[in-house]
């Protein structure tokens, strides 16, 4: 031991000065810096873990709501279909409907049409009868010279008319 002392020069005083003086910087070190760093570093680990299992989280549950996003999105689609379903099915009948209504009003007035023209020929041929039979009562007197009684000028003019019919 000494010829390692004398060797490497070592002084032995000096030397366990050196340890003490390390032991001492090393507890200020360890009980200052090195704990308290050493604590930090646990508790930014902790918080770095808890961090990472709340990302997972976070994430698993935007994986969800995504899921569920999706669901709803085929949902309210489906349900927007049913809905212009049936929209386009009521319009059909309302369509239906109106044009049943149209025709059915455009049957009346047709109607009501041939039966006023109807009326009017009925009017304009008894108007044209009585001229006519007018035209040939006068006829009749200026060819007879003599004016008849009134129930044999209704009958022959109801036998002409007749005739003519």
């Amino acid at each position: 031991m000494d010829s390692l002392i004398s060797t490497f020069h070592l002084d032995g005083k000096l030397l366990i000065a050196q340890m003490v003086n390390f032991a001492i910087v090393f507890l200020v070190l360890y009980f200052f810096v090195f704990k308290p760093l050493f604590k930090v570093t646990g508790d930014r680990s902790l918080t770095i873990e808890k961090s990472l299992k709340e990302a997972k989280e976070i994430e698993a549950r935007l994986e969800k709501t995504k899921a569920e996003q999706k669901e709803m999105i085929k949902q309210a689609k489906m349900d927007a279909a049913v809905v212009l379903e049936e929209a386009n099915r009521q319009a059909e009948e309302r369509k239906l409907e109106l044009v049943a209504k149209a025709k059915e009003e455009i049957g009346d007035l047709i109607n009501r049409e041939k039966a006023k023209i109807q009326a009017d020929k009925s009017e304009a041929l008894r108007e044209i009868r009585a001229e006519v039979a007018e035209m040939i009562k006068l006829s009749w007197e200026k060819i007879m010279h003599e004016k008849m009684d009134k129930t044999t000028d209704e009958k022959i003019l109801s036998k002409v008319i007749k005739q003519m019919e």
